[in-house]
């Protein structure tokens, strides 16, 4: 080895160790002043971030979900197999005012694949649907209307409907200027894995209308819900838009 780079390996051993000691010398006053406070920033951050997802979990809504007593009857009232009908009639909007909904409706069909499609999570959510293959509201048989209960940044124009029961109203207003009154029969919640699609979509012998949402809990792995909320209901009166 040359004597420079002898001299250069030497040099090296110098700076890394420190044989009388076996230990790093005591750092200066302004290298441990500035290391402490670079902890205690370290520190303040983490447990800033703690306490901002503690806060978040602790304040997230979490939709109501129907009760036991609310699941009254998929039915019309008092056990009749008729009751008052309409003529067909495109519905154009809807009104719970038991849980503060107003919205148009969106009409829209079925996805290639045969499912139900649904609103718009960025641009739709506010407004309910309703599925065009299913009767109008009014006419013997189901209608469907269907809404989100919640996006990713709040809640969605069903968020409420599991808080609904049996007696409460929902107007309905027809294209040809007739609101269809209807009243809850009862409220109910299905695993997706065991949804009654028969008893949702069947054609009845009776003026139905059925509201579906999601509801039950998250799956944050497939960022889905596993269960629908479904709102049971059947046509009492009918009256001009206005009146």
């Amino acid at each position: 080895m040359a004597d420079e780079e002898r001299g250069r390996a030497t040099g090296l051993r110098v700076v890394v160790s420190w044989p009388q000691s076996e230990y790093a010398p005591a750092p200066g006053p302004l290298v441990s002043l500035r290391a402490r406070i670079a902890g205690l920033a370290g520190t303040l951050l983490i447990l800033a971030g703690v306490v901002a997802v503690g806060v978040a979990l602790a304040t997230q809504v979490r939709a109501p979900q129907p009760t036991p007593a609310a699941a009254g009857a998929i039915g019309p009232f008092q056990g009749r197999t008729h009751g008052p009908s309409l003529r067909r009639s495109a519905p154009v909007a809807v009104d719970i005012p038991a849980i503060g909904v107003h919205s148009k409706l969106l009409q829209l069909g079925a996805n290639p694949d045969g499912t139900i499609q649904v609103p718009s999570l960025t641009t739709e959510a506010g407004e309910a649907a309703w599925f065009t293959y299913s009767a109008t509201p009014g006419q013997i048989g189901t209608s469907v209307i269907e809404g989100h209960v919640d996006t990713y940044r709040g809640p969605a124009v069903f968020f409420n409907l599991g808080a609904l029961r049996p007696g409460n109203r929902i107007d309905v207003t027809l294209a040809d200027g007739i609101v269809a009154v209807f009243r809850v029969t009862g409220v109910r919640q299905y695993l997706k894995s065991h949804f009654p699609a028969k008893a949702i979509y069947h054609t009845h012998g009776f003026a139905a209308l059925h509201l579906i949402t999601c509801g039950g809990v998250f799956d944050y792995a497939t960022r889905n819900y596993l269960s629908s909320t479904v709102v049971f209901a059947a046509l009492t009166s009918s009256r001009r838009a206005g009146g």
